[in-house]
């Protein structure tokens, strides 16, 4: 699936629209401004905003990010009043479809190092050439993850950078492989080990959830489209714009505000404490990243859905450069 979708000939300059750009850069810069202030509040102990109602001045510093992230936004709109809603629509969906290929290539590399990490941790394979001091290190989740996850992650955004490819179709092949690989192991060598299911569903997550921001783009998500089939582009396009605004952003950001809830939250405290699973040093170590898996989710709809909503006020203003879905063409 490639990530060079046809944005040629979208015009970059039409009528302006003031208050539909703010509120979508508006909610794209509170959206940076949530996760930097989640960074501030679970790794330095800064306060939310709230907090200033119990008295913490640290408060002031989250509250003056967020206003500083939705002035950022408005700004850009503010400079830029002839920008046409597909050319923003166009450039916020590429910026994401960036973010995805990053996850996706870290994910890919990951799961092949982690998986033959633990297939040595587990066979005793360390121990041949390490010392004992070093072989207990891959033993604790803390060193897998900062000293080979992270530099994988970030090698896998290194390697988006230059790539097209979003990986969707490689990652499904590879999942039936591995799925593949346990039958044959299970019922012709009679060998299993618990890393190997874990490797299976690590990927399968991953496809899952990274998927979903692209699916929408494509409208590919199951829609109850009774009304909705029949209607015209105009009409459809106010559909969309309300649809976004009522049900898909608020889901998004209910999302990650549950998510990222403080420290303790369903996301950061797997990711902080680097959560493995309770089958220990016989899996991977990598359930941590799948809790942060429901985060990038939550962070990529939001973004596409910025993205659809520019593209639906396009439509149902009846400006020119419409995109069909991919195989809806005529």
């Amino acid at each position: 699936m490639s990530a060079t979708d046809a944005s040629a000939g979208i015009v970059r300059f039409g009528p302006p629209a003031p208050v539909v750009r703010i509120i979508g850069w508006g909610m794209l810069g509170a959206l940076a401004a949530f996760m930097i202030n989640n960074i501030l509040n679970v790794g330095f102990g800064i306060a939310q905003p709230t907090g200033l109602l119990d008295g913490e001045m640290s408060g002031l510093v989250s509250a003056l990010v967020y206003v500083a992230g939705i002035a950022l936004g408005v700004a850009y709109v503010m400079r830029t009043p002839d920008t046409a809603l597909r050319w923003d629509a166009d450039r916020i969906h590429r910026a994401n479809l960036y973010i995805i290929r990053g996850f996706y290539f870290a994910v890919l590399f990951v799961g092949f190092a982690d998986i033959a990490v633990s297939f040595m941790r587990v066979e005793k394979v360390f121990g041949l050439f390490l010392e004992r001091d070093k072989v207990l290190l891959f033993e604790r989740a803390d060193f897998i993850g900062l000293y080979i996850h992270l530099p994988l992650t970030i090698l896998g955004f290194v390697v988006a950078a230059f790539s097209r490819s979003l990986g969707f179709l490689w990652l499904s092949l590879l999942i039936i492989i591995a799925e593949l690989s346990i039958v044959i192991t299970r019922f012709i060598f009679s060998y299993e080990q618990a890393f190997m299911g874990d490797l299976v569903r690590y990927w399968y997550s991953a496809l899952f959830l990274f998927a979903s921001a692209y699916t929408l783009y494509d409208e590919g998500h199951v829609r109850v489209d009774i009304l909705y089939a029949g209607l015209g582009r105009r009409m459809k396009g106010r559909f969309n714009t309300w649809g976004v605004l009522l049900l898909g952003m608020p889901t998004a950001w209910v999302v990650l505000a549950v998510g990222f809830a403080g420290p303790q939250s369903i996301i950061n405290s797997p990711v902080m404490n680097f959560e493995i699973t309770q089958t220990g040093g016989i899996g991977m170590y990598v359930k941590y990243q799948m809790a942060a898996f429901l985060g990038i989710f939550g962070l990529t709809m939001l973004i596409q859905f910025v993205s659809m909503f520019f593209e639906a006020v396009a439509d149902d203003r009846g400006e020119p450069g419409h995109r069909e879905p991919a195989g809806t063409e005529q």
